[in-house]
């Protein structure tokens, strides 16, 4: 089944999301409801749950172990929850031993935007960051931009995952970077 996914842009293709698989974990079942009805309206093949971070590792760690068709291509993960929140999981994911975990890419999604929150969520390694209440097409352009726009993960001194570089500009001048990125991408062929 090909959808043609809502948009702020126009785009020229349609997607077929039919084996597109995402996590969602969130604590109010409400949230997590809508999220899963919309994922699932726009085609997306298997939307699962997690009503908190500690059930959100273990969904992780079922179907993300080893690479397989029955991997989470995304997940979407809540900032403010009980016993294990969004940034302690999003740590677990990026400092995990498995590629299949640790390169997932993973949406952060609160009610409470503000811009600590967004360089938090960038400085742990999450590829996008999104605001409650959530709207469809809100939702489809965070995970099209994932499909869409991936960038490559990277690690310097402590820091892994996503480059936060956005755009790839040639700079002026020395690079001053005391210490150089490593690229350590992998290739997400369902991703393209």
């Amino acid at each position: 089944m090909q959808v043609e996914m809502p948009q702020v842009k126009k785009r020229d293709k349609a997607y077929d999301l039919s084996t597109f698989r995402i996590l969602i974990v969130e604590d109010f079942p409400f949230i997590a409801s809508i999220m899963s009805s919309s994922l699932s309206d726009m085609g997306v093949g298997k939307v699962y749950t997690a009503p908190d971070g500690v059930v959100g590792k273990e969904r992780i760690l079922h179907f993300n172990a080893v690479q397989s068709s029955q991997n989470i291509d995304v997940a979407v993960i809540d900032w403010l929850m009980p016993e294990c929140p969004g940034l302690e999981l999003l740590q677990w994911i990026r400092g995990h031993k498995s590629d299949t975990i640790k390169f997932l890419p993973v949406i952060i999604c609160s009610a409470y935007a503000s811009r600590e929150l967004v360089e938090q969520s960038r400085d742990a390694g999450a590829n996008e960051v999104m605001v409650k209440p959530v709207s469809a097409s809100k939702l489809a352009q965070r995970v099209l931009h994932v499909i869409d726009s991936p960038r490559p993960y990277v690690r310097v001194g402590e820091f892994f995952g996503p480059d936060r570089r956005r755009k790839l500009e040639k700079i002026s001048g020395a690079d001053r970077r005391k210490t150089k990125p490593e690229d350590v991408s992998e290739s997400h062929e369902r991703l393209e």
